[in-house]
């Protein structure tokens, strides 16, 4: 067994930032107004090696909150019956509150500074999430308020790909479209795929950097002057 250092952490490969792979499910676009249904987490951790992987999965079925309007057209794209009471669906409130205590453990556990949000098409899922969030009254939320990791944006760097079922077949990873539009399939799926990219930049030869190198070259860009003014 490889004794784990620093640099094959959480906390030194994404400067701080505890990644946690999050896909909402709602009833139409609008934060502020359309209801949350459906939300799913996957928390993340490296290997001895600085591979990345998935760690734990948390999923809930989401009651509307009070007053919140849902779409037609997003309900029939999802194929979710907010009134069906199999669903098992609790609050915003706790569905967020289970999800933090998670996060803010991985936080405590991985030396981490803060949470940040892994999605597709990363706005979307953040503002839900946020605007949640403040409804819920939580006032410990673990996440960044504005920062974001985009799988969309990544894959459309690393493999030219930015629909999300696109880039897990060219990333080498099974997608079954018949099972997408679940908070629970996306935010799987979203992980591997996330964690698929980073790893290949790190098989690739991209990290770890050469901080000594790192600096130089910057140096010598003016980079370091610049900021220093």
């Amino acid at each position: 067994m490889v004794e784990k250092n620093d640099i094959n952490t959480l906390r030194a490969r994404f400067r701080g930032f505890y990644p946690v792979v999050i896909d909402i499910e709602t009833a139409g676009f609008s934060a502020n107004t359309d209801a949350l249904l459906e939300i799913a987490a996957v928390t993340l951790k490296m290997d001895d090696h600085g591979w990345l992987q998935i760690n734990s999965t948390l999923h809930f079925h989401v009651k509307p909150f009070p007053g919140a309007i849902l779409q037609p057209e997003a309900l029939a794209f999802n194929g979710i019956d907010p009134h069906n009471p199999l669903r098992g669906a609790i609050t915003e409130y706790e569905a967020l509150s289970e999800i933090f205590k998670i996060v803010r453990k991985g936080i405590k556990d991985e030396e981490c500074n803060r949470a940040i949000i892994v999605a597709h098409n990363a706005a979307f899922d953040h503002s839900f999430l946020m605007a949640a969030a403040e409804r819920a009254d939580l006032k410990r939320n673990p996440f960044h308020p504005f920062a974001t990791f985009d799988t969309a944006s990544l894959s459309g760097l690393v493999l030219g790909q930015t629909v999300l079922a696109r880039a897990c077949v060219y990333a080498g990873i099974a997608f079954d479209s018949n099972e997408a539009h679940s908070a629970l399939y996306d935010t799987e799926r979203t992980a591997a795929l996330f964690c698929a990219l980073v790893n290949r930049w790190k098989q690739l030869g991209g990290w770890p950097l050469s901080v000594t190198t790192s600096v130089a070259q910057m140096d010598e860009a003016g980079c370091l002057s610049k900021i220093a003014h």
